[in-house]
């Protein structure tokens, strides 16, 4: 962590400390009604957020009166941020939005949150749920109850732009390079990205470019001592972002370009392509109450394709992408066992990955489901649900193996290292063989250290 961002904690830990409303040891309301503080991952910009709150939280309460929401609701970095002031505290909320891995690997390795799975086998309900979803976590236990399998490269393709432009759909890379000068002459990016935050870059591209050179087994030699970062399969894969950076197929002004910013500039055809993860599908979707949408149903259906990039030259795996167990609840260590308390965070969990939220959350793009009781083909006919769901379900069956995402296996202090490297590629202030190096370091230092 850097001294600016250990500072940053460290004055959040104190507001924390001093005001938050997440205290623990808040006292039970009257009538025996239960308090839960929740801190929620939203981008209350993005289509349906509005509808996420009354069709969810405010569902939820309606059906448990004994038990009040306490909600914070905050996005990207100033989420990350705030879950790290609340570690550096020991007062964290209740129950908590986190990933299995990678941003949140803290609340797994200070035992901040509960292993769910006595309570789901308490429950039988852990036959309700993809086998790979329940796999142990960072720390070797079910930290948190996953939404579902997340892929983190995903390549939006605007047909009508390349038909536009007498270019021939191709996510092939070489053939991808050569339509660069085409449109740059009509003032069209080839593909639109977000980079200003460093892990977009790691997640959305090169974890997936690093499986194709690396294999599937990448992380299992590398940990096993067989292979190294400064060795062929890592090298290649950075010369091939500094190549992208270079040729001009991701311009260099995205490096300032904060997350989220382009999609509308790809929807309206100032891009051909858009590189982004499986979760960004829902951002063009219809608003179910303003009807309002980036992308309208049909233009859905003809002038948009969802694909991964193809035969990158040199690559020892073909179509592959990068995944990882998706994001979910988890619930916070303090909550003493058996207690009032476990039993109303416990329920509110199970309702947030039970059939009713997954099925919602599926038919506005938000993720697709882990619990099995959610059946994708059926929702979709009865639903008449628009084509980027049935589009992102076939997504799922055509790009296979997957591979690991950096920050899901590697831990911050070599993939925060590699993050910051890929910007500097990115900027043409260091070499490929420099980062590889300056990461291998890190490695070894990490293995010297743990």
């Amino acid at each position: 962590m850097t001294g600016l961002k250990r500072v940053t904690v460290v004055l959040l830990a104190l507001v924390v400390i001093g005001s938050s409303l997440f205290a623990q040891g808040v006292k039970e309301e009257a009538k025996g009604q239960v308090t839960l503080n929740v801190l929620n991952y939203i981008d209350m910009s993005e289509p349906n957020s509005a509808n996420e709150v009354r069709l969810v939280w405010e569902k939820f309460e309606k059906e448990n009166p004994d038990i009040k929401i306490v909600r914070e609701d905050l996005f990207n970095e100033p989420f990350h941020y705030k879950t790290e002031a609340y570690i550096a505290s020991g007062q964290l909320p209740d129950v908590l939005y986190m990933w299995p891995s990678g941003r949140s690997t803290s609340l797994h390795t200070t035992g901040s949150v509960k292993d769910l799975m006595p309570l789901l086998e308490r429950d039988g309900l852990v036959d309700d749920y993809n086998p790979a979803a329940l796999a142990p976590q960072f720390s070797g236990f079910l930290g948190e109850l996953p939404n579902g399998i997340t892929t983190t490269h995903m390549l939006f393709v605007n047909k009508k732009v390349l038909r536009d432009n007498g270019l021939k759909l191709s996510t092939d890379y070489n053939d991808m390079k050569k339509m660069v000068s085409t449109l740059k002459a009509k003032g069209i990016e080839l593909i639109a990205m977000d980079n200003m935050d460093d892990w977009v870059m790691q997640s959305c591209l090169f974890s997936m470019v690093v499986g194709r050179y690396g294999g599937t087994d990448w992380y299992d030699r590398l940990a096993a001592g067989k292979i190294k970062f400064t060795d062929d399969w890592f090298v290649k894969s950075l010369e091939l972002i500094d190549d992208m950076y270079k040729s001009g197929m991701i311009n260099r002004n995205t490096l300032s370009s904060p997350y989220g910013a382009s999609r509308s500039s790809f929807a309206t055809g100032k891009a051909a392509f858009l590189i982004d993860g499986d979760w960004a599908t829902g951002s063009f979707m219809t608003d179910i109450t303003t009807g309002d949408a980036l992308i309208n149903a049909k233009a859905q259906a003809d002038d948009f394709e969802l694909m991964v990039i193809t035969n990158l030259p040199g690559e020892v795996v073909a179509n592959s992408n990068s995944g990882v167990v998706g994001t979910g609840w988890g619930m916070s260590a303090n909550i003493p066992a058996g207690s009032a308390k476990e039993e109303a965070a416990w329920r509110l969990i199970k309702y947030l990955q039970g059939e009713y939220v997954q099925t919602y959350r599926l038919t506005t793009g938000a993720s697709f489901p882990s619990n099995l009781k959610v059946d994708v083909a059926k929702v979709a006919a009865e639903q008449n649900l628009e084509p980027f769901i049935t589009k992102r379900a076939e997504y799922y069956n055509e790009y296979v193996p997957i591979t690991p995402v950096i920050d899901g296996v590697l831990h911050s202090d070599v993939y925060n290292v590699i993050n910051s490297g890929l910007q500097e590629i990115g900027l043409g202030s260091k070499a490929p063989r420099t980062v590889a190096a300056e990461v291998q370091r890190a490695w070894e230092n990490f293995l010297k250290n743990n």
